[in-house]
């Protein structure tokens, strides 16, 4: 309880929340617009640490890369070791290092939309990701601009994933089980997840992929495709 003002604290908390988001969302329309602008359609990935957000997009490079002009934006707490995995593929990428912050946001994006031009040099890419800072629970809340949202889920992390952390998955648009090479190894019922994301969120697309041995990786490939179409 405030003992000054007798608000409990709480309301107050709650209107800056909504003031910070309502901030958030105006300069994501922004970032759309400059994205667009650009001549990209961006792709927002978001996961827990370790789920395989940079091994994905490795592979995706090696798939896409010489077709499609591609760009990337780490986002990471510290380090820029996914930059540097990406930045050996060719691909121009920049590092967006948060201090300690546990996702992305919309202002960010922003400064990292004017290093990317500054890093491109004139080559603008057709697909923009995004790679948000490895959590489930607080990206879920900052839209930053992008066309779509994809949501991904290893097989080590487990099956109940979706029940556990559910808005993640309602803003989703598209849902990627990873590391389907390990289903021999873990406790990992594809059901559960599926039918747990699906009744979230009955409009996800679906897919389960192995970037390391490339098993499902069409049905990825092809939603890129449908983006850019």
């Amino acid at each position: 309880m405030c003992e000054q003002c007798g608000c409990g604290g709480r309301g107050v908390s709650i209107e800056l929340e909504r003031s910070l988001l309502a901030a958030n969302d105006a300069q994501a329309v922004r970032n759309r617009a400059h994205i667009e602008a650009m001549g990209a359609v961006a792709v927002n990935l978001m996961s827990s640490p370790g789920s395989g957000k940079t091994t994905l997009l490795e592979r995706t490079i090696d798939v896409l890369g010489e077709e499609i002009p591609l760009a990337v934006i780490e986002g990471d707490i510290e380090t820029d070791r996914d930059a540097a995995r990406i930045r050996k593929k060719g691909v121009p990428v920049v590092q967006i290092t948060t201090g300690g912050a546990c996702h992305l946001d919309a202002p960010i994006v922003h400064l990292g939309l004017h290093r990317l031009e500054e890093e491109i040099q004139g080559r603008r890419p057709r697909l923009l990701f995004i790679e948000n800072v490895g959590n489930l629970v607080c990206p879920a809340a900052f839209a930053l601009g992008e066309h779509a949202r994809v949501v991904l889920l290893s097989v080590p992390e487990g099956s109940d994933k979706p029940a556990k952390y559910p808005r993640a998955f309602l803003g989703a648009h598209a849902f990627v089980i990873t590391k389907t090479d390990l289903l021999p190894h873990f406790d990992f019922s594809m059901e559960e997840a599926l039918h747990s994301a699906l009744s979230l969120n009955p409009a996800l697309e679906c897919m389960a992929i192995s970037s390391a041995t490339g098993d499902g990786f069409g049905a990825w490939i092809s939603y890129l495709r449908s983006l850019l179409a």
